[in-house]
This record gives structure tokens, C-alpha cells and sequence, in this order.
């Protein structure tokens, strides 16, 4: 990986992304109180927000993407930073449990948390018997891996060295050198490396 501040990252990505972050994250369970216990007693993600979705809007005309089945029940807990992670109660043995490799599937979900909050949720899992794996995907990155109560699968990341201000971005940031030399096994043009690259570090 490239070996950048903070500050130069920052100028690499400021405003080359017309996204502002993660407004909410929707996953689906079919045990909602479960769910509410894990997230809220476990790892630690506050509830701030429980309905029903509004009568028609599961298998009415006006539904917008919405589970299927009417008046299920849609829960957002805060995932920090101002973004919400939120959960769709489905009922029981309706549907089968994704496979989190299949193609359009959530493989995994990774938060970012400071080193002491990260030790904290590790003592909780433990405490709780939740099986987690905890690994070194990259240097200077410590993540644990577990489930949610329907098996999706969740990483918890931190950046020891970065303390209470993880630079997430820096941490990953290639330059163009390094980037190009996993696009080139693509088998596409010069030009185009050179565009999706083009906010990359030289």
C-alpha cells in the first residue's frame, strides 16, 4: 500500500465522490427481537428508530422496493458517524438464508471503530459465546469477523495506530503504479486504466 497522511489522502478523495458516506444499510431477519437484543446489548449499536411499513407498500401498487409481505417491521440502529444500519422483519421460514458469496449478496459488512470500543465488542462477543474469528487483513488493520443472529456476516475494523482518528482511506490508498499493476490483469486499454485511476497518487 502506498504510504500517505491522512492529509494527503484527504486531498486525494475530497470532492472526487459525490457521495457524503452510508445513509442506511438494510439487511433482513426473521427475528426482529433477536436482532434488537444482538445489535443493541452486544455489539453495541443503539435503537433509534422502530415502525411497522405503512399498509400496501409490501405487495400494493405502491410498493418501492419493499420485502414482499405486508406491515413488516423495519428497525434502524445507529451505525455512527450519522448513518443507520437497518433491519426488515420477514416472516419466519419464508424465505431460505442467503448465501453471503452468491452474485447480488452481501459477502460481508465491515464497521469502523476506535481500538478501545473494538477491545470492548470483543470482550462482549466473548462474554456472550459469539464465535468470531479476529485476523490482520492488511497492516495496521485489526478485524473481527462474526454473525448476526440470521448468519449475515459482520466485520468489526480498527486501526491501532490511528487511535480515536482512523484514517480509513489513507490506510488502503494505492498510487497509480500499484493499482495499474492489478488492472493490467483485466486485459483492458491503457486509456481506461488511466481513467479509473486518474485520482490516484502518482
Amino acid at each position: 500500500m502506498a504510504t500517505t497522511s491522512a492529509a494527503s489522502a484527504q486531498s486525494q478523495t475530497t470532492g472526487s465522490s459525490p457521495f457524503r458516506g452510508v445513509h442506511h444499510l438494510a439487511l433482513v431477519t426473521d427475528d426482529i427481537k433477536a436482532t434488537t437484543d444482538f445489535f443493541v446489548n452486544i455489539v453495541g449499536m443503539p435503537l433509534v428508530h422502530a415502525m411497522k411499513v405503512p399498509p400496501g407498500l409490501g405487495t400494493g401498487p405502491g410498493n418501492r422496493g419493499n420485502p414482499p409481505w405486508e406491515d413488516v417491521r423495519h428497525y434502524f440502529f445507529d451505525m455512527g458517524n450519522d448513518s443507520l444500519l437497518a433491519y426488515f422483519e420477514i416472516p419466519k421460514g419464508a424465505m431460505p438464508q442467503a448465501d453471503r458469496n452468491a452474485v447480488g449478496g452481501m459477502q460481508h459488512c465491515a464497521f469502523v471503530m476506535a481500538p478501545d470500543k473494538w477491545q470492548a465488542l470483543r470482550s462482549r462477543l466473548q462474554a456472550a459465546s459469539i464465535p468470531y474469528d479476529e485476523v490482520t487483513p492488511l497492516p495496521g488493520l485489526s478485524s473481527l469477523y462474526f454473525k448476526d443472529p440470521g448468519g449475515a456476516r459482520l466485520e468489526a475494523c480498527c486501526q491501532p495506530n490511528d487511535k480515536d482518528s482512523p484514517d480509513v482511506i489513507g490506510l488502503v490508498l494505492q498510487t497509480k503504479a500499484q493499482a495499474r499493476k492489478e488492472l493490467e490483469t483485466l486485459g483492458s486499454s491503457s486509456e481506461w486504466i488511466d481513467q479509473v485511476t486518474a485520482n490516484l497518487p502518482d
